[in-house]
């Protein structure tokens, strides 16, 4: 028999919904867009609530899309080779997640959990694809918003790895 909190987590619409296309308006991710293409993604972004410390997903499970957090917050971490946590980062509203998922069929990178109860907004794969085949322009907005952000957390991985491993060299003598 299933438990209850299995589908206390399944994905849902409700009638407050009325203040997301106003949120995504103001999102960096979606700003720009046309109200005909907020009002499709309003329809095909998935809603899910979250308690505090349930698992949104895991490292090495395969992706289906990316969260946006409406309510609440969210770490990330991954596992060191001594399966010791790494924070990566801790996320609050209007943050996102997951948005690799997006642009490859690999499997996930790290593990997202809630730290408090929260809202997300799931944007899934198949429906980004079906609307940028509706409304081309505006999907490739978004993906290129994506692609900017992902440029800078590269950019920010790559100067962490380069102070990582940047040693003085010893004095000789010294």
């Amino acid at each position: 028999m299933m438990s209850d909190s299995l589908w206390v987590n399944l994905l849902w619409s409700d009638s407050k919904r009325e203040d997301l296309p106003s949120f995504l308006r103001s999102h960096p991710l979606f700003a720009g867009l046309k109200e005909k293409e907020i009002s499709e993604l309003c329809r095909i972004m998935h809603e899910r609530t979250y308690q505090m410390g349930e698992i949104v997903f895991c490292e090495g499970e395969m992706g289906a899309g990316m969260y946006l957090i409406w309510e609440g917050r969210v770490r990330i971490y991954t596992l060191s080779s001594a399966s010791e946590e790494i924070e990566l980062a801790r996320l609050g509203k209007g943050d996102f997640f997951g948005e690799i998922a997006l642009l490859d069929d690999g499997p996930r990178t790290a593990t997202a959990v809630a730290t408090e109860p929260t809202r997300l907004l799931g944007l899934m794969k198949p429906d980004l694809l079906d609307f940028l085949d509706r409304h081309p322009n505006g999907g490739i907005k978004i993906i290129l918003r994506l692609s900017q952000v992902l440029a800078a957390r590269l950019r920010h991985t790559n100067e962490e790895l380069r102070v990582a491993r940047y040693r003085p060299p010893s004095l000789a003598g010294a």
